[in-house]
């Protein structure tokens, strides 16, 4: 079975585990300090502020943007459902704009009509890796006077055109992006997220919050010669990312530039061995935009069934998965309060109903994608709908 995904890990990642181990601080602690210091240069930010993960990440982020109980935030539903409940844990309400039927990301040219009197902050995805139009969403950002929030989770090392160079998502180029370090992306922990911001202020926050709103970090306790006793200067949150994890992140982290080299390869393979299938759409990626492919979405002939296709490959030995997730579609939003832009969600709904992701991993071999675009081809011409 060739699965979706797998992690590219080895004896260094088990090796940096055993330094935290060795030490005696588990802990978030020195580790985490090192590896929010190289992913900050690793993307070209001020600040990183790592956190257990990226939805807590992406409710820091709208606090510190100033969401509260009643305030709307425009994002996509077309995301995983984390993007969504962020807003909702500050009891705000998701105002969902619909995507763009290539890149999967939100359409800048209906965020404008989306905005309320009540909106607060824009939350864009760079889905599935793919760079969103951060130059039109951060224009309207500002003539707004809105924070622009980029979750960022699937997006380490994709990169922008951005007034005349080539820069990393993450600097960021909104207010405050947000990554994940989940198995399923490119670098992973086991789980974890960063905040990268060029803010000194909300760096602060994050990292107060992050900790429970404790004055004094226990990093600093311990390291001081006499007794200081913390406070807790506001409501805080057990957000804390360990040192566990930022071992094996930073080991990870070094092997980023390999694994964009690797997957950019895999892409670009994908789309010759699949260019002749027909009916099939591939993945486009703007001229202004570098994915680190993530994952490969393609959207299936229309007359072809989604779950059919997955079947079939599934029998011939590919695993496979359905398109992007709408969070609006879900049973808990048929409870939460959420809105649409007068456009409606109909390229989302397509997106989820009519793709799927193939398998894309740094040891997928040649012969592996071959299989694939061959399982793919017959899929296809053998569930056509009638």
């Amino acid at each position: 079975m060739i699965p979706v995904a797998r992690p590219w890990l080895g004896e260094a990642e088990a090796e940096a585990a055993r330094r935290p181990l060795i030490s005696g601080w588990v802990t978030q602690g020195p580790e985490v300090a090192a590896f929010e210091a190289e992913f900050a240069a690793a993307v070209g930010a001020r600040y990183a502020c790592a956190v257990s993960n990226c939805t807590v990440g992406l409710h820091l982020a709208l606090s510190a943007a100033g969401v509260g109980r009643g305030d709307d935030v425009v994002t996509v539903s077309h995301s995983f459902i984390a993007t969504a409940n962020s807003i909702r844990y500050l009891g705000a309400r998701p105002v969902f704009v619909d995507v763009q039927p290539g890149t999967f990301n939100m359409n800048p040219e209906l965020v404008e009509e989306a905005l309320t009197a009540r909106t607060r902050a824009i939350l864009c995805v760079h889905q599935v890796g793919m760079p969103c139009d951060l130059a039109a969403l951060a224009g309207i950002a500002r003539r707004r006077g809105l924070p622009l929030v980029e979750d960022a989770a699937c997006a380490i090392g994709s990169e922008i055109l951005w007034e005349g160079g080539w820069e990393r998502v993450g600097r960021p180029h909104g207010d405050v992006a947000c990554f994940s370090f989940h198995p399923r992306k490119l670098v992973t922990a086991g789980e974890g997220g960063m905040l990268t911001t060029a803010d000194e202020e909300w760096d602060r926050k994050f990292r107060l919050w992050r900790q429970h709103g404790m004055s004094v970090p226990d990093t600093v306790r311990h390291s001081l010669d006499r007794v200081v006793v913390e406070e807790y200067l506001e409501l805080g949150f057990n957000y804390r990312m360990t040192d566990l994890q930022a071992a094996v992140g930073r080991t990870q982290l070094a092997r980023l530039p390999a694994m964009i080299e690797r997957r950019r390869l895999l892409a670009d393979r994908y789309a010759e061995l699949l260019s002749g299938i027909p009916g099939l759409g591939l993945p486009e990626e703007p001229a202004w935009a570098r994915s680190n492919w993530q994952s490969f979405c393609v959207r299936l002939p229309a007359w072809c069934d989604q779950r059919q296709v997955m079947e079939a490959m599934l029998d011939a030995g590919v695993a496979t998965r359905r398109g992007i997730m709408c969070a609006h579609r879900e049973p808990a939003y048929g409870v939460e309060p959420w809105s649409t832009g007068p456009s409606g969600l109909i390229e989302s709904e397509r997106a989820q109903d009519h793709c799927i992701l193939l398998p894309l991993f740094h040891e997928l071999l040649a012969e592996d994608q071959e299989a694939i675009a061959d399982a793919l081809r017959h899929a296809c011409a053998a569930t056509a709908v009638p």
